[in-house]
């Protein structure tokens, strides 16, 4: 059997061999190592590890916690090449790509340096007579991440730099598919001087999923992933008493208006729709143009640019687009292509049946581009995620703003126009969380939150940037007196007041 990737517990590999799981390279198809399967003890053994080192760690000067995540930071850009190389040969995406990866997850390890200052916490003097009070932002104790296939070092680091950086300690179960990323991204915690037991990793599937959400040890939980999956861990964590934010599903709705920039939207939408093969959560799925013009022009100009789009190894920089992650899921999307046809969808461009010089047993699907996609379509009702754009077409700004309404996810969405009121209106009205005008992914940076609308999210703070420390932290209010002269007081049998 290939080698096999075990657990990162208390600063140490933890070898392992059970129930190996295999993972692929996707742009080939051959199997590379395995990865394993964590039961219900090994968890336990790593919430236990967390447990151990919360009093120190949560005791531990923030400026000090701060240092270390200065020498963590100076260790990923030292090793970004070798980093996202691993998530390049496990996920397929395009090497350039994956550092774009990896640099917006070692942005939120910039927002946690100033971790100093984001803790101080809020001071009254004389709120009565002699009376002060203030308020703390004080960790949980032991926080987990359960984190997906599409970016392996970019989502865990939305959680666990600002978890630890708060005084938390933390477990966390990255995916199963590409695991090598969250395991050189541990050892590079260790080397940078984090004490042993405050992160821990545990690489398994639901059953590792399940003793994360009934321990009672675990205070809180982080999830990004599908929305049947966010809430199922949403309704179980906090069912157990945790507090908890679910990250769902997608589906991404760009408007085109009639007075956009064709030629900048089509590019913006080829990068939106295709770039890391469609397997992003703010991947653009729907173009909704405004006007039949508009949409013969959007389908022509995407049919056109999609015939130059290079397919390929994500090792080949040259390549727009590379692999889907697995087998598997390449069935599952190229069965929603064949769903579409038989709904009745014109299929533009058709990316079936693509292979790839040298790369033949790879996972490699082309791009797919539908026009007069209706909202009764399961493609356009359900999330793809794949390297699959569809076009609906609607007679106004206010019917495409309803068709998005109308959807059951509200992560994000975007506006092409050159109209800054109708740009100001769709921003003000749409109900969705994330908007760009002009800007096809409106993914924030990392001192502000990401997070959507409706059902996709479940929970009430955003991922990293402030709500990080509102969702890593309990707010705790003091207030003080300190009777002066001697002088023995009366008992008051009224509610206190500020006289």
């Amino acid at each position: 059997m290939s080698k096999i990737l075990g657990h990162f517990i208390n600063n140490a590999d933890v070898n392992d061999d059970n129930r190996p799981t295999p993972v692929y390279n996707p742009a080939t198809g051959e199997l590379t190592k395995h990865v394993a399967m964590a039961s219900k003890a090994t968890v336990e053994d790593a919430i236990a590890a967390a447990e151990a080192a919360f009093p120190a760690w949560r005791d531990t000067p923030p400026a000090k916690r701060a240092r270390i995540m200065f020498r963590f930071k100076q260790l990923l850009e030292e090793n970004a090449d070798e980093i996202a190389a691993a998530i390049t040969d496990e996920h397929g995406k395009v090497f350039d790509d994956a550092m774009g990866e990896f640099g917006r997850g070692v942005e939120v390890v910039d927002y946690a340096c100033g971790i100093p200052e984001l803790l101080k916490g809020e001071y009254s003097r004389n709120v009565g007579p002699g009376i002060d009070s203030w308020s703390d932002f004080q960790p949980l104790g032991v926080v987990a991440g359960i984190t997906p296939f599409n970016f392996p070092a970019m989502v865990p680091m939305w959680m666990y730099p600002m978890a630890i950086a708060c005084g938390n300690t933390f477990v966390l179960k990255p995916s199963e598919k590409d695991p090598t990323a969250p395991m050189i991204v541990a050892r590079l915690l260790a080397e940078a001087g984090l004490p042993e037991g405050v992160f821990n990793l545990v690489n398994g599937d639901k059953e590792a999923v399940d003793t994360l959400l009934n321990d009672e040890r675990v205070q809180a939980v982080s999830f990004v992933g599908s929305t049947p999956i966010a809430e199922y861990i949403y309704s179980t964590g906090t069912a157990n008493g945790k507090r908890v934010q679910a990250l769902g599903g997608a589906k991404n709705h760009a408007v085109v208006m009639p007075d956009a920039d064709v030629d900048n939207a089509v590019n913006a939408l080829m990068g939106a729709a295709f770039g890391s093969c469609g397997e992003r959560c703010m991947a653009i799925s729907v173009a909704v143009c405004v006007g039949d013009e508009t949409a013969d022009t959007v389908v022509a100009k995407l049919k056109a640019e999609i015939a130059d789009l290079k397919v390929g190894p994500g090792t080949d920089v040259s390549n727009h687009m590379g692999p889907l992650i697995t087998g598997e899921h390449y069935e599952k999307v190229k069965g929603y292509v064949d769903l579409g046809v038989e709904e009745g969808a014109d299929l533009v461009a058709d990316g079936r049946g693509l292979k790839i010089s040298s790369h033949e047993d790879g996972f490699f699907l082309g791009p797919c581009l539908f026009d007069n996609v209706t909202a009764d379509m399961r493609i356009y009702q359900e999330e793809i995620f794949g390297p699959v754009l569809c076009v609906v077409r609607a007679e106004s700004e206010e019917q495409a703003m309803q068709i998005i309404d109308d959807h059951e996810y509200g992560n994000g969405t975007c506006i092409f126009t050159r109209d800054g009121e109708a740009a100001r209106y769709f921003a003000d009205n749409i109900k969705v969380g994330m908007v760009g005008i002009n800007v096809p992914l409106p993914v924030p940076v990392a001192y502000h939150s990401f997070g959507g609308w409706k059902r996709s999210l479940f929970g009430d703070l955003y991922a990293y940037g402030p709500d990080s420390v509102r969702f890593y932290t309990r707010r705790k209010t003091i207030t003080q007196r300190w009777p002066s002269g001697g002088v023995r007081e009366k008992a008051q049998f009224s509610f206190p007041g500020r006289q």
